[in-house]
């Protein structure tokens, strides 16, 4: 047995794929935002991953609560009528399973967003991961010094997040 083994073990459990919700509800370009807003609602959740048109789980973009309400403020029209392509978010960042912890809040932290989809090399949508996710784990999991590093981590990350964003 190698002397690096619960070193290993240890970094193994702090990837998205140990944390990242799998089932996850999305939507596609061509549904109305009325359909977006109802899964939003019935799933107590604020962001949609919006996945292609053909079928495929291929993330292709990113809708939130405020997304559909600014659409529907600067189009004029009801969510009945628009479309999620009209105001999704097109560059979203993503991350893999395999990500760490760390880097997965450092995405989160650059890109000033709460949630970040899970993907595959092909961009296939596997999972979400979000910044409640990363409490949680500080909250059950300590540091094994017993220090607050998770707790530092996600502080941080929040700071970076509500921060006013650059032009």
């Amino acid at each position: 047995m190698s002397t690096h083994a619960p070193r290993r073990k240890k970094e193994a459990a702090s990837r998205v794929e140990h944390l990242m919700t799998k089932d996850v509800c999305v939507c596609r370009p061509s549904d109305s935002l009325n359909h977006a807003a109802q899964l939003l609602w019935e799933n107590d959740i604020g962001t949609l991953p919006v996945v292609a048109d053909d079928g495929s789980n291929c993330l292709v973009g990113i809708l939130t609560d405020r997304d559909i309400c600014m659409a529907a403020y600067t189009r004029g029209g009801s969510l009945s009528n628009l479309v999620v392509d009209q105001a999704m978010s097109r560059n979203v960042k993503a991350c893999t399973p395999m990500t760490t912890l760390e880097e997965a809040a450092h995405e989160m932290a650059e890109a000033q967003v709460h949630r970040l989809p899970v993907v595959d090399g092909s961009r296939q949508l596997l999972g979400m991961l979000s910044l409640a996710d990363l409490a949680r784990e500080a909250a059950r999991k300590p540091s094994a010094k017993g220090g607050t590093a998770g707790f530092a981590l996600v502080g941080k990350t929040f700071a970076a997040i509500a921060s006013p964003r650059s032009t």
